[in-house]
């Protein structure tokens, strides 16, 4: 024990082989011992936690930061804090919703210049595939992006657009020939186009906008296209549990897929949805609670690997609140802070436990980025960690959360886990809800060679 500078105890340590009473040691940032309860620490006092859980920092790959160009929306520093009150100690920037996306090299560059006025929690970045910029997507891999975010149906903001079948097929071919990932907005545009649009103010009326058929449609095609040529690809923000069987059916087959879903995906449905209740739109949109029951056994059979934010605010006029007008409100949940205890919520009543939580939110994004050094409680690995409680509860207050805007679906709900504190490379960012004045976070780059998956 030579060297150690941080000892956490806890009756609750959840690690890649189970939860279990255990001492934890860090020395330098890193995690140097997972030892037995009652093993006899070093000269460094140790900090024990009692019956509050150790988990490994959460590792969320889909949060949209909006910084440079649309600050007003969110911003490194908000959303960083927010990040770190919620547990979450590592995000990775989607290349959107900012201006100018990251599309080039030097667009990253003004997106990392922007990162570095201070970061609360770690920070990468995905860049972006759209249908002008193919030859930018090596230089941009070698730059140190994890992957490469398309939209197969309009992403909603013009700067970013869409690309068609044959450009799919373009940017993956470029992909497979450097082992890029791509990561896809599955929507078929088509289906889209040809489903009823309505203004206004009910849900039933959004949801019907948004079918599941467009979902699937599109996955088909990237399933083909990942099997014919060996694309590693990843579906973002899965909605619609139908495409469940096609997706499974194609890891079975050995092709490189992989996909995620969201915690409002998991814990809000579209019956309890209020008519004007915009706070709740997003695209693929919260489906009814038959389709939610689906997407948990695609997480406890292992089709789904990870559940992750895709924090997406926006400023609170473009929710439209003055009309509640679904079909004219910005898409999206703001819910980076409240992930992990919307999801426990959820996953304690399904009885789930706290490894599985860890296993969806914090390995397997860290798997899918390729973050190897982060996403477990394990003797090499970051000393990133949340300490939760699990029993204990609190009732959603948006004036009480970090992001920029106070905006949230949650507002107003009961939810089981206190976030007690969160630790970055063995230090303390954030506690009882107040975070750390000083920014401890670093930007992070893709390692060299391809990101790594549980598949």
């Amino acid at each position: 024990m030579a060297g150690v500078d941080l000892v956490l105890r806890s009756t609750r340590v959840v690690t890649p082989g189970g939860t279990r009473a255990a001492t934890v040691t860090v020395a330098d940032g890193k995690i140097t011992g997972v030892l037995p309860h009652d093993a006899a620490p070093p000269s460094v006092p140790v900090r024990d936690l009692g019956e509050d859980a150790l988990l490994p920092g959460l590792v969320d790959t889909h949060v949209h930061v909006n910084d440079p160009g649309r600050s007003e929306w969110e911003g490194f520093a908000s959303a960083t804090r927010a990040a770190a009150a919620g547990g979450v100690t590592t995000l990775v920037d989607m290349p959107l919703n900012s201006v100018p996306p990251t599309t080039t090299v030097e667009h990253l560059e003004r997106k990392r210049a922007a990162a570095r006025r201070g970061v609360y929690v770690d920070v990468g970045f995905w860049g972006g595939a759209v249908p002008d910029n193919t030859d930018q997507l090596r230089a941009l891999h070698r730059a140190g992006v994890f992957g490469f975010k398309s939209f197969l149906s309009p992403s909603g903001v013009e700067e970013f657009p869409e690309l068609s079948p044959t450009e799919l097929e373009t940017a993956a071919r470029e992909l497979t020939g450097f082992g890029g990932v791509l990561i896809v907005h599955a929507e078929d545009p088509q289906l889209l186009q040809g489903a009823p649009q309505r203004a206004g103010r009910r849900y039933a009326d959004f949801l019907a906008s948004r079918p599941r058929a467009a979902e699937n449609a599109a996955i088909e095609r990237l399933l083909e296209v990942a099997g014919r040529l060996g694309t590693r690809i990843h579906i973002l923000h899965l909605s619609s549990a139908d495409a469940l069987p096609l997706i499974a059916a194609a890891q079975r087959a050995g092709v490189r897929v992989t996909a995620e879903t969201c915690p409002h995906f998991l814990t809000l449905t579209a019956e309890e949805v209020p008519d004007g209740a915009t706070e709740f739109k997003c695209c693929p949109p919260i489906r009814e609670a038959a389709n939610q029951d689906a997407l948990w056994e695609g997480l406890a059979d292992g089709t789904l690997e990870c559940v992750v934010s895709d924090h997406s605010p926006c400023t609170p006029e473009l929710k439209r609140p003055d009309t509640g007008d679904f079909a004219t409100a910005w898409g999206g949940i703001s819910s980076l802070q409240l992930g992990l205890p919307a999801v426990w919520t959820e996953a304690r009543r399904r009885g789930r436990g706290l490894a599985d939580v860890a296993r969806w939110m914090s390995g397997g994004p860290a798997a899918l980025a390729g973050l190897d050094h982060k996403g477990a409680i394990e003797v090499g690995r970051d000393a990133d960690f949340t300490v939760l409680a699990p029993e204990q509860t609190f009732t959603v207050d948006p004036a009480e959360l970090h992001h920029r805007n106070p905006i949230t679906a949650y507002a107003g709900r009961t939810l089981h886990g206190v976030v007690r504190s969160t630790w970055l490379r063995g230090r303390e960012i954030a506690a009882a809800g107040a975070v750390h004045p000083e920014p401890a976070g670093r930007l992070l780059e893709r390692r060299p060679g391809p990101p790594t998956a549980s598949r």
